[in-house]
């Protein structure tokens, strides 16, 4: 049986070794058995997704590797091109673009999860071009008022909270409008997908303030291990078998196979679902052993059909 690959982003200053922040992760591979290659993200952010993978190793004649990515995250157009680049090395991404566009842009996985995150309203939109009140009144109009966060169908921008990411009123069009054109002016080129506008809701805290969340990571529909959330590393966070089982219900319908959910418990107790991302991008904390993500994916099912 052909060993996996693990793909890791390149180190930019030597550029057939991993990148240090992933190093440890493709250290566990080789110790396992994997093989690992490393692709230039920037050259595949910029278009030249051949280039990007050109030290990946290819396939033997007449047979096809299976990979698994871990690394920064990968635009959704970039990640068709880089999977399309390894098809012609005899290497399939163990998950396809159209199952990493389900599980890495909110408008993919929303549906799934309604009920369970706070609501939601989105608009596809090009990085640069500045919302008019128009615009961002037609956004936001089913949300109705009270206050809530913007970002984008991937990240916000959580550190320039007060400037682009909340809003004390929905109803506000003119404020609102302002803290959009504020997010679309700072994630610049990197706006992913369109505007995404979300109640707010109020989740427990640790001492500094931040929501104490749990990222469960997800191999195949099952929970295979619960860590803290990369933002609050020293939190530690139970997280009910009752919620993993009823989260396990939504995933159902994502046909991501390797897929990671954060959770956090608001003030009234309900827990909720504030992200859910492809596991590929998705960071571990460094106190966590990442040995045990990937002898977990040694043994998932390898999907048949991944050419999306």
């Amino acid at each position: 049986m052909t060993p996996p690959l693990l793909l890791v982003p390149a180190d930019p200053l030597a550029p057939r070794s991993p990148d240090p922040h992933f190093a440890r992760e493709a250290e566990a591979a080789l110790v396992l058995g994997w093989r690992v290659g490393a692709i230039d993200h920037d050259m595949l952010l910029a278009g030249d997704a051949g280039a990007a993978v050109r030290r990946v190793p290819s396939a033997a004649a007449e047979a096809t590797m299976v990979a698994w990515y871990r690394g920064w995250m990968i635009p959704v157009e970039a990640y068709e091109r880089f999977t399309a680049a390894l098809a012609t090395r005899g290497v399939q991404v163990a998950t396809n673009s159209d199952a990493y566009r389900q599980a890495h842009e909110l408008p993919g996985w929303y549906g799934q999860f309604a009920g369970r995150t706070p609501a939601s309203a989105w608009l596809p939109w090009k990085a640069g071009r500045t919302p008019s009140r128009t615009d961002v009144a037609a956004l936001t109009a089913p949300l109705g008022s009270g206050p809530g966060v913007v970002k984008d169908y991937v990240k916000s921008r959580k550190h320039e909270w007060h400037e682009a990411c909340f809003v004390p009123d929905l109803a506000d069009v003119a404020a609102v409008t302002r803290t959009v054109a504020r997010l679309v002016e700072l994630q610049g080129s990197d706006l992913a997908g369109g505007i995404v506008a979300r109640r707010f809701e109020s989740f427990a805290t640790d001492e500094a303030g931040r929501a104490r969340e749990a990222r469960v990571w997800w191999v195949a529909g099952s929970p295979v291990l619960v860590t803290a959330h990369p933002d609050t590393p020293s939190t530690t966070v139970r997280v009910p078998e009752t919620v993993l089982d009823d989260i396990a219900g939504c995933l159902r319908r994502i046909s991501a196979p390797f897929v990671t959910t954060d959770l956090a418990q608001r003030n009234d107790g309900v827990w909720r679902v504030i992200e859910v991302g492809d596991g590929q991008v998705s960071d571990l904390p460094a106190s966590e052993e990442p040995g045990t993500i990937l002898r977990i994916l040694t043994q998932a099912e390898q999907p048949r059909d991944t050419t999306g």
